[in-house]
């Protein structure tokens, strides 16, 4: 750090200002209200997770609490209402705080309660994209991306507005929390924000119109008997006409629920359509592990191993037979280490 040009002091020039107070806008704020935050948590009985630091832990005999912070929008989940109101009882003595009630809203996304479970929608997210592309009375199309092709960055002219091409896709990328139908077609207009064409302007139009027509989609997280991890993969080998890369994609089920899914170019070119299936497997597993660790940490242990289904007999192979062939002994050690989570019972291959 270095005194302002214009406001240097000439006989202590070494000095700097000592920052006494962290204000909005400084680049050090968000990291000191989280420290504050997070300190003052310890002091009650919180404890930090490993798989997630944004969320907060609290455990003492039969009760239990989640709370989950971002920049300074708290969601609390007790396991009675006792609990609950003597954590925000402390937590309003150190920080001015408003109780706004059950959960409705967060971040952009209604909760609506029902006696199945919760509704997870961004409908009211949704209609501003269509509004801020100017598509409102647009026709609607049935599916979010046309399969009669793929997007390539060399074709059609390009877009005159590249910011707005931009700000549009980045908006659906949020929009695919609770909408895991638009995430490949989301992905794929996103490839080309760097250098947008009037067809992939087309195609993210082509989104919105699909999204005009299904507003009312969302998630549902309903009541399950079954606590297990259920995953399904696939890849699409050299599908991409630039760099021929494959295409990944997965989604992960918490007994009836889905929690997560994916959909991403792989980062390097695969020689074999085994080999593309096996690091999509991979991908899946990995994302897998990561669950199963933060579902420890929230005291709901997965006691049997993940069913990871993948339809290429050769990837599954791979996964369990430790011999290297010739086609695959180029492949990366650490994509390998899905043998070792088939080897522990953490995960199955089918």
């Amino acid at each position: 750090m270095h005194q302002p040009f214009g406001f240097r002091d000439e006989t202590h020039p070494n000095h700097v200002c000592l920052l006494h107070r962290s204000l909005y806008g400084l680049k050090q704020a968000p990291r000191a209200w989280y420290q504050r935050f997070a300190d003052y948590a310890k002091t009650i009985g919180f404890r930090n997770s490993a798989c997630d630091h944004s969320l907060f832990i609290f455990c003492h005999g039969s009760d239990m609490a989640y709370l989950l912070l971002y920049v300074d929008d708290i969601v609390l989940v007790t396991s009675n209402e006792k609990l609950r109101q003597h954590l925000m009882s402390l937590l309003s003595r150190e920080f001015a705080m408003k109780n706004l009630g059950p959960l409705h809203s967060f971040l952009g996304i209604n909760v609506t309660r029902s006696s199945d479970g919760l509704f997870l929608s961004q409908a009211t997210y949704a209609a501003n994209i269509i509004e801020r592309a100017g598509l409102t009375g647009c026709n609607l199309v049935s599916t979010p991306v046309a399969t009669d092709r793929k997007l390539s960055s060399k074709q059609g002219r390009p877009y005159a507005d590249s910011t707005k091409y931009r700000s549009l896709a980045g908006a659906l990328q949020y929009l695919t929390f609770t909408r895991p139908d638009i995430s490949y077609a989301v992905q794929q207009v996103c490839l080309h924000m760097h250098d947008p064409k009037e067809v992939h302007m087309n195609a993210l139009k082509r989104i919105i119109r699909y999204v005009q027509g299904t507003l009312t989609l969302g998630l549902h997280i309903t009541k399950s008997s079954s606590t297990n991890l259920i995953a399904y993969t696939d890849a699409d080998w050299g599908g991409c006409p630039d760099t021929r890369c494959s295409t990944s994609g997965y989604c992960v089920y918490y007994g009836d629920n889905l929690i997560s899914w994916s959909s991403k170019r792989q980062t390097t070119m695969s020689r074999s359509s085994a080999e593309a299936e096996y690091r999509g497997v991979v991908n899946v597993v990995a994302e897998s592990c990561w669950l199963r660790n933060l579902l420890l940490e929230l005291h709901c242990p997965i006691p049997k191993a993940t069913l990871v289904f993948c339809d290429n007999m050769s990837a599954i192979y791979l996964s369990g037979n430790p011999v290297h062939h010739q086609r695959t002994k180029h492949i990366e050690m650490d994509i390998h280490f899905v043998r070792e989570k088939v080897a522990t019972g953490q995960a199955v291959s089918v």
